[in-house]
């Protein structure tokens, strides 16, 4: 005689049941982000648009991915009632996911490093969360699953599950949404995506569905001073690691990441720090919108593909993100004083920058 096991709860899967559905109604409340275009002059032929990831409710493209790691975590069993959870982040995950955690009534821990933005802190602890800091960002991860185990809790792990955790089949995607956005712009299907990696889950998701979809867009992911990202990927070594925390926070880790899907990238662009910031304020400078280093380091990329597919005279249109707003980078970025204590110089770019938009010739610094 075979015996019948029946491991469900009808408490624990009404209360699964309960917080997806407010995950989901968080996403039906909230509009499709913007897609900016940014002032170029007509005759280059080239078209530049920034996807304005600072809408969402929590401020950042991190949103996006919070949702999913929550909803990823619920359909897996892996948060019920009252269980706490953990996560490694340097910052705008961890707002995003202590928004979350509040949404559906469970603790909240985020392990960072101590240099995180304090605005950034501010924010996780105003959706309830608990900060846990570490000296370096190396052990933000051990530490995180060390926390988890202890309170026989769930570490979400967004270096690991990015990459997974989003459909990148369309599903209202972020790389599905950019295309529904330009289908009538001049050139509704981009020569270009421009894109940093944190986790990889975003260059993962918009490289899929590029070629799930066929699309014969090109896939470019910048990246910082100290990531292990780039040159991992120019070597092919998957186990590359730096050692050293970004300063361009959110984007750039010290090692070569799982959710890091390499083969979905064909082009990778080294940014330095001090002209990722310049781009930011330049941004600023231009269109009044505030934003933060990574949008900057994005820019900068975008605008060395724009001065090629000029020098080409290729005509075409380039998508990148503003990742989040600059209000939360007052103390960083916008502050001459910190840039200083940085060794950044930023006058060479600017001034290259505004060459750039003035005559369309392209000459950054050396190096």
């Amino acid at each position: 005689m075979t015996a019948t096991v029946d491991r469900s709860c009808s408490r624990t899967r009404a209360w699964v049941d309960e917080a997806i559905r407010r995950v989901e109604a968080d996403a039906n409340r909230s509009a499709d982000t913007h897609l900016h275009v940014f002032p170029l002059p007509a005759e280059w032929g080239v078209d530049v648009y920034l996807k304005d990831e600072s809408v969402h409710p929590t401020g950042s493209l991190k949103h996006r991915l919070a949702r999913s790691l929550f909803l990823h975590a619920l359909v897996n069993g892996w948060i019920v009632e009252g269980t706490t959870v953990v996560e490694a982040s340097s910052g705008s995950t961890a707002v995003s996911e202590a928004y979350f955690a509040r949404l559906i009534e469970v603790p909240f821990v985020a392990v960072m490093p101590r240099s995180t933005s304090p605005e950034k802190i501010a924010l996780i602890e105003r959706y309830g969360g608990r900060c846990h800091f570490v000296d370096r960002a190396a052990d933000m991860y051990g530490e995180a699953q060390e926390l988890a185990t202890a309170s026989g809790g769930h570490y979400l792990d967004q270096f690991t599950h990015a990459e997974s955790a989003t459909d990148w089949r369309g599903n209202n995607n972020i790389a599905e949404s950019i295309f529904h956005q330009l289908a009538l712009e001049r050139y509704p299907v981009p020569a270009w995506i421009v894109v940093g990696a944190g986790t990889g889950g975003t260059s993962a998701t918009i490289g899929r569905y590029l070629r799930y979809r066929r699309h014969p867009t090109q896939l470019a992911v910048v990246d910082p001073e100290n990531s292990a990202f780039l040159p991992g990927w120019a070597s092919g070594t998957p186990d590359h690691t730096t050692g050293i925390s970004s300063r361009i926070e959110g984007i750039g880790r010290p090692r070569m990441e799982p959710s890091f899907v390499v083969g979905v990238i064909d082009r990778m662009i080294a940014v330095p720090d001090a002209a990722s910031v310049a781009a930011a304020r330049h941004l600023h400078a231009v269109t009044g919108r505030w934003a933060g280093g990574s949008t900057g380091t994005n820019l900068w990329g975008v605008w060395q593909l724009v001065a090629r597919m000029r020098d080409e005279g290729v005509r075409g249109s380039v998508v990148t993100l503003i990742c989040d707003g600059g209000e939360r980078y007052r103390h960083s970025y916008y502050d001459d004083g910190w840039v200083a204590e940085q060794g950044m110089d930023l006058a060479p770019y600017t001034a290259a920058l505004e060459e750039f938009m003035s005559s369309g010739e392209w000459s950054p610094p050396p190096g």
